[in-house]
């Protein structure tokens, strides 16, 4: 009886602790795991290796996925509450990185999505003692949530604006000029709006090249609205919150001379 649960916290030890040399050791052989069966999946999809070493990296692919699966399962044992883990993020990311290899057998172009394997990649915070730049992640997040309204208002403005400078360009330059139909003249109002500029549809008329200069001109503004929304939230963020650890409750992040958790 006794026995039981030490195996259970030596496996969790291993597996889930990257404090302890077993649990390092582990963590960079997880990731060079990781980091070869990504690899194998695009080298898979060059025609000529996969002509010469098909057989090889298909045999690599589920030499992995057969290793991910025992260390998948191993993860489920050795936590308490095995369903916390299941529905975690890092729980979701090392079921969604075994199963495309699975349904390959019955769909073989699911194979290709193992790349998701790439995002396990993020343990290597734990390795090398990075764990604060996560925390610096959430609160990106956090300034994104806050300005979602604004940004998706933003773009909704965008949105009619191209509308409307699609239309004109279609009265302005016609079909004639490559300018078919509005939605062709909307496609290229959003590539010119945006700087991109493929170039597959230009104005040949002088007023027409008038107004997409000035949309070039507008494109450039555009693009620093979001990080300048992004930006305030996030300085909002610096300065009401701070990172020490609230002495009553644990809890990090609450607003500066707060009274009350």
């Amino acid at each position: 009886m006794s026995t039981k649960p030490h195996h259970k916290d030596r496996i969790h030890e291993v597996i889930f602790e990257a404090d302890t040399p077993s649990g390092k050791w582990f963590d960079i052989i997880l990731l060079l795991a990781i980091l070869g069966s990504v690899l194998a999946v695009m080298l898979e999809s060059v025609e000529r290796i996969q002509l010469n070493y098909g057989e090889i990296l298909f045999i690599a692919e589920w030499f992995f996925t057969i290793l991910f699966t025992i260390e998948y399962v191993l993860r489920i044992y050795s936590v308490r509450r095995p369903w916390k883990y299941i529905f975690s993020f890092y729980g979701v990311v090392d079921l969604l990185s075994i199963l495309p290899t699975y349904l390959s057998l019955v769909m073989s172009s699911t194979m290709y999505l193992v790349v998701i394997r790439s995002i396990r990649l993020i343990r290597v915070f734990r390795i090398l003692k990075l764990t604060r730049y996560v925390g610096e992640a959430s609160r990106l997040m956090v300034a994104l949530r806050a300005s979602g309204r604004k940004i998706l208002i933003f773009v909704f403005f965008v949105l009619m604006l191209t509308i409307i400078l699609g239309t004109v360009m279609y009265l302005v330059e016609g079909p004639e000029n490559g300018f078919k139909n509005i939605p062709l003249s909307i496609y290229w109002a959003i590539v010119t709006l945006t700087t991109v500029g493929y170039g597959d549809v230009s104005p040949h008329t002088p007023l027409g090249q008038f107004i997409a200069s000035l949309i070039m001109i507008v494109g450039y503004g555009i693009i620093a609205v979001p990080t300048g929304i992004v930006s305030v939230e996030l300085a909002r963020e610096d300065s009401y919150n701070n990172t020490s650890s609230c002495k009553h409750c644990g809890t990090e992040g609450h607003i500066d001379h707060a009274e009350f958790c």
